[in-house]
């Protein structure tokens, strides 16, 4: 059973056991002492207290709350377990075969600078993304939550089935709308614009770490 307490102020060296106390249902935060924080499904939320200090430690708290309790919901799902066990950058496709030959009349013969550039630039697009993934500071989050946080590798975003309807929007979305969203909600960030490198880089990362799943467009 859930007690509920108000506190009229959270003094700064009590805040983090608040939120220790909280996530572990032990109380509930009430008032103007409060913030909810949604997962991208939008149905699974926590309250937290809205003074929680937006360290990497209070936003990996927030994060296995919100995980925890969406796994108590999908007991059948593991690809949190068998992403952990993946740490590494997918490569991007290999173009050594395309050396010598044409591409057309203004670009001439493809050499193998232009299969190393084409290579590294993507590599690094794709890397910068990851960068940026990983970094609640560099999206914005007010709370220290990052989207490997709930997504470790880009996992269970499924970039090859949009553009697809999305509830919590309510509308078709773009794989940028919804990295919007989860910015805006479990994040706590600002909405990146469609052009911003930060977006491009994100949506690289995802992209590069889903590579080789076949493109379904409107899959639930």
């Amino acid at each position: 059973m859930l007690r509920r307490t108000t506190l009229l102020v959270v003094p700064a060296l009590s805040v983090a056991a608040a939120l220790a106390a909280i996530l572990a249902g032990e109380r509930v935060a009430t008032g103007d002492e409060s913030m909810e924080v949604k997962l991208c499904d939008d149905k699974t939320k926590v309250t937290v207290p809205a003074r929680t200090q937006p360290t990497r430690e209070n936003g990996q708290a927030i994060s296995d709350a919100l995980m925890a309790q969406w796994q108590r919901a999908h007991p059948d799902s593991n690809w949190v377990k068998e992403e952990l066990e993946r740490h590494e950058l997918v490569e991007p496709a290999n173009n050594d075969a395309l050396v010598g030959r044409g591409q057309g009349a203004t670009y001439g013969a493809i050499t193998k600078e232009d299969v190393l550039i084409w290579r590294n630039e993507t590599i690094k697009f794709a890397a910068e993304g990851s960068r940026v993934f990983h970094s609640g500071d560099e999206l914005g989050s007010t709370i220290a939550v990052s989207c490997d946080m709930c997504h470790p590798h880009a996992a269970n975003t499924h970039p090859e089935t949009y553009p697809k309807f999305q509830a919590q929007l309510g509308r078709v979305a773009l794989l940028r709308d919804m990295i919007n969203w989860c910015i805006e909600h479990p994040v706590r960030g600002k909405q990146l614009a469609p052009d911003d490198p930060k977006m491009r880089a994100l949506e690289a990362y995802i992209y590069a770490q889903r590579k080789g799943k076949p493109l379904d467009y409107g899959r639930r």
